[in-house]
């Protein structure tokens, strides 16, 4: 057998990943295990690092280093650097990932934006007709279609019950199809507290979001539930997506039961 060289003992972990995507509790579990960990260390550091790594003793001989997403055009030099540096250091990389949801959650919890979002502007109209643009911080708002049947959504912001308008579900041609589908939309609209419903949503909407981001607030999730999420809701949410994109908010639409 081949006898353990003091090159072979010593490790270095380079961990990255999306910001909120759980790194820092990796590194942590790294410390944990006994590595000597650095968070957030700039990218042009790296071969400094390594250098000490391969000559230190006792601490250095494992070591894990975190670096975040936040080190923006500098992240594509790190494929090259690791590329180069394998050659002569024990380098092992390590990337954190989470799904869309999780980091929403995370990140609305925290009342924070995430750190690779940009500012933005957003266009009021005063009311002697002079246009203000206000530079803020982007909020995602989600608006999500569901069924009461299947429960409120545990994350929502804002929940509005539209449960008051005609079911096309007691429509047999209907029945089968979604409040994706061009007819339901049109029998759904055909009632006029639709257009009415619609109006003030969108107006409150309009007026909520702006305050919302100025009091830090990164992720809204608004839902719209009918009975089994499949029609109403559908249609509701599909609609107030648009014309929040229209308004200029960035604006994601999720129809939670539409398949059950």
């Amino acid at each position: 057998m081949k006898p353990q060289t003091r090159h072979d003992s010593r490790q270095l972990v380079i961990l990255t990943g999306l910001s909120g995507s759980g790194k820092s509790t990796v590194l942590h579990a790294f410390e944990d295990m006994g590595f000597y960990c650095v968070d957030n260390l700039p990218v042009e550091l790296i071969p400094i690092f390594a250098e000490l790594h391969a000559a230190g003793e006792g601490d250095f001989a494992r070591a894990a280093l975190l670096v975040d997403a936040r080190e923006g055009a500098q992240l594509e030099k790190l494929p090259p650097l690791l590329k180069h540096l394998k050659k002569d250091h024990p380098i092992t990389l390590v990337s954190i990932e989470a799904n869309e949801d999780a980091l929403l959650r995370r990140y609305s919890e925290t009342r924070r934006p995430h750190p690779l979002g940009k500012n933005f502007f957003v266009r009021q109209t005063l009311p002697h007709g002079k246009i203000l643009a206000q530079r803020m911080r982007p909020m995602l708002v989600s608006v999500v279609s569901f069924g009461y049947r299947y429960g409120v959504p545990s994350d929502a912001d804002l929940v509005l019950d539209v449960r008051f308008l005609p079911n096309p579900h007691f429509v047999p041609r209907l029945r089968p199809f979604t409040g994706k589908d061009p007819k339901v939309r049109r029998y759904i609209r055909s009632f006029p507290q639709t257009g009415e419903f619609l109006r003030r949503i969108e107006g409150l909407l309009t007026y909520l979001i702006p305050h919302y981001i100025r009091e830090g607030k990164s992720y809204l999730t608004i839902a719209f539930g009918c009975t089994g999420g499949k029609h109403r809701s559908v249609m509701l949410a599909e609609s107030v997506r648009k014309s929040l994109e229209k308004r200029g908010f960035s604006a994601k639409v999720i129809h939670r039961d539409i398949d059950k």
